[in-house]
């Protein structure tokens, strides 16, 4: 199936060439057809370094982590993609074990899989405990509402085009991932989570867990997102 590898990207020209390598070289096994590297609107030369590593450069100017993935999700679809597996630009995700994420889909187990850091390993430092703490609290609210049993709400994820273009995408925030999955749930869609690794980040400063205020917010979206789908549509039987 062809599987196209979508990088959401924020002033990220220090790790994204490395992030593009890996995924196009032989951590993947030949697995990934094209790597799209959404640029965010960056102010540093992020899209000229995931060009000259070999990936496509889309840009969306509107900022959002959900603007960035729907741009790319999009694109992927345009260049005909039957699986799109989202992964972040600032290599706390291994390209290494994306095969995971992916053979579920094409075996035809899955519609959608979530990469847990919880299932799998946590490098030292890569996690703060609020952001352990808040992602432990999402999941368990989650778990409760959608009759779930997830231990992650991780951004390393792969889903099949055609249950994507289903779910009617709307949140454009950090509550992107929140709301893929809520939305999976209520269409009786398969998930599965799989073990991953998180690692530090290569370089920079972390959009969300790097400031208190980027931690607050992407929280409340998270939060917000969960309540909001499980009033909007029916729960699961």
């Amino acid at each position: 199936m062809k599987t196209i590898v979508v990088i959401p990207a924020l002033d990220e020209e220090d790790n994204i060439a490395g992030v593009v390598h890996d995924l196009l070289g032989e951590q993947t096994e030949g697995r990934v057809h094209t790597v799209i590297v959404v640029d965010n609107g960056s102010a540093d030369d992020t899209a000229a370094r995931a060009e000259s590593a070999g990936a496509v450069v889309a840009h969306e100017p509107r900022r959002g982590y959900g603007h960035a993935c729907m741009a790319g999700s999009l694109a992927a679809i345009e260049l005909g993609a039957e699986i799109i597996v989202y992964i972040d630009a600032d290599h706390s995700s291994r390209p290494s074990e994306m095969s995971s994420l992916v053979d579920p889909i094409v075996n035809d187990t899955a519609g959608l899989v979530l990469g847990s850091r919880v299932l799998g390993t946590i490098s030292r430092g890569a996690m703060a405990p609020h952001q352990r703490f808040g992602n432990w609290m999402s999941a368990k609210l989650m778990n409760r509402l959608y009759g779930l049993t997830l231990t992650d709400l991780g951004p390393y994820r792969s889903i099949r085009v055609d249950v994507f273009t289903t779910l009617g995408m709307e949140e454009m925030t950090f509550g992107w991932p929140t709301e893929m999955t809520v939305k999976c749930a209520h269409r009786d869609v398969k998930i599965l989570e799989v073990p991953v690794s998180w690692d530090p980040r290569r370089s920079g400063t972390s959009k969300v867990s790097g400031t208190v205020k980027g931690s607050i917010l992407a929280a409340r979206h998270i939060l917000g997102v969960t309540i909001r789908h499980a009033r909007k549509e029916r729960r699961p039987r």
